[in-house]
């Protein structure tokens, strides 16, 4: 058997301007602060989702935005 992976997403918060694109995109991942800049959640990105997840980090203008692979023993870990 091989390992499964998943994604989560990252934001880089240096990068990130607040447009708030992919909170638009993906609201069922991202949210905003009361400032405009997301807050992602933590938890691996389910498979149905992941086409939702890409397109919100094709939008970002700043590129602030990224997926990031999962190792399975990883994806339950809240804590990221």
């Amino acid at each position: 058997m091989g390992d499964a992976v998943t994604c989560r997403l990252r934001v880089d918060p240096i990068a990130c301007t607040g447009h708030g694109l992919c909170a638009e995109l993906f609201p069922e991942w991202i949210s905003l602060d009361d400032w405009g800049y997301p807050i992602v959640t933590p938890l691996p990105i389910p498979d149905r989702l992941l086409e939702h997840a890409k397109r919100a980090v094709a939008a970002c203008p700043k590129l602030a935005i990224v997926i990031d692979p999962v190792q399975p023993r990883d994806a339950h870990d809240r804590s990221a």
